[in-house]
């Protein structure tokens, strides 16, 4: 049986995307910024195809805009989405807390506990990206052990969206009690209440995003 050699062309237009998709989120390309595909393939060493397709899926996702003229820039932070982009997160990330629970080991919870310990000393260290990562390890937790595809397949769709918020706005957290609020997630899935775990779940999300969209 003769095997096919697996096409590359897929793969470039993947590592492009996911390193455009980094350099956006972490602000690497600021909001507004200018970029042209040209640029970006003689930077990444390759044709403008994988290059282009990587934009258009950026663009389907929001976070990247293009307008007559062939120009294409990193889409501004707009409040107002953003401020419905958490409203959903905290819905989608609520429901694998309510999934979860019911199914949840100790290991799981020792694992949220560890989790939350790297995000208490990121945030003592001023850390922005360790903290993100972090955070979504905690959260990760939930999604993991609810096992559904389509609420990771959402999230992945709408979290950049906020993220960038985040980093753009990170001396604002430190105010934040995401860690206690954690601490007492942590408690309720011990407990095994899966309503008041997904409660304070959603809750911990909308916090986050009151501060995130507040007005300066």
């Amino acid at each position: 049986m003769k095997i096919i050699k697996p096409l590359e062309r897929p793969v470039l237009r993947d590592q492009i995307y996911e390193y455009l998709k980094k350099a956006i989120i972490t602000l690497e390309l600021a909001p507004g910024q200018r970029i042209k595909d040209s640029d970006l393939a003689a930077d990444f060493g390759v044709s403008r195809t994988p290059v282009r397709e990587a934009l258009k899926r950026l663009e389907d996702e929001g976070l990247v805009e293009s307008a007559p003229g062939s120009l294409t820039r990193i889409s501004p932070i707009h409040m107002q989405e953003a401020k419905h982009a958490f409203t959903v997160v905290a819905t989608l990330h609520a429901l694998a807390a309510r999934l979860a629970v019911p199914v949840m080991s100790e290991q799981d919870c020792a694992d949220m506990e560890e989790k939350n310990r790297q995000l208490a000393k990121a945030m003592q260290e001023k850390n922005m990206i360790r903290a993100v990562e972090a955070d979504d390890a905690f959260h990760q937790v939930f999604l993991e052990v609810c096992g559904n595809r389509e609420i990771d397949l959402a999230l992945e769709r709408i979290v950049p969206k906020i993220r960038r918020l985040e980093f753009a706005k990170f001396s604002s957290l430190e105010g934040l009690r995401s860690v206690e609020q954690h601490v007492a997630i942590i408690e309720a899935c011990k407990a095994q209440d899966a309503g008041k775990a997904a409660q304070l779940t959603e809750e911990n999300w909308l916090s986050l995003g009151r501060v995130l969209t507040a007005e300066s």
